[in-house]
């Protein structure tokens, strides 16, 4: 993958529904090309798909945080398990260091979150956690709201 591959996946990132002719000019290169690559990202499985981010999706969870878990022994895989039976766990992460699993969370306000961590806390084999709301995402390879016309 070289430069030209890079701020292609970029513009992607931020627009997946870009046409190929505003890719070609924003890079300076030509349709053909810019075809060419995302047919070759696409074979080599560097991009795996493209996808949508709802303004509901934001919305109808605006509280978000992420959650570090320590799990005891060999319970990682019954944890995981466990957690991912919750709808408002929107991604789960293995780690190294102190944490064993980084749980990213969503809900739609602190009550709510307060109510998830009480019954993560619940489940057995964890061993300690610590949860850090997530308060303005400055940056993200997700998609953004409010881009280029389309969001």
């Amino acid at each position: 993958m070289d430069e030209l591959d890079r701020r292609l996946i970029s513009l992607l990132r931020h627009d997946g529904r870009r046409s190929v002719s505003d890719l070609a000019l924003e890079l300076g290169v030509s349709r053909a090309t810019v075809r060419g690559r995302m047919q070759r990202l696409e074979a080599s499985g560097e991009v795996i798909g493209y996808t949508v981010v709802l303004r509901a999706d934001v919305v109808s969870a605006p509280v978000r945080g992420l959650t570090m878990i320590e799990v005891e022994g060999r319970a990682k895989d019954r944890v995981v398990d466990a957690l991912s039976g919750f709808a408002e766990v929107t991604a789960i992460h293995t780690t190294s260091g102190k944490w064993d699993l980084v749980a990213e969370l969503s809900t739609d306000s602190l009550p709510a979150l307060d109510t998830l961590l009480h019954r993560i806390r619940l489940i057995q084999g964890i061993v300690s956690s610590e949860t850090h709301l997530l308060l303005a995402t400055p940056r993200s390879s997700q998609a953004r709201l409010g881009g280029r016309g389309r969001a």
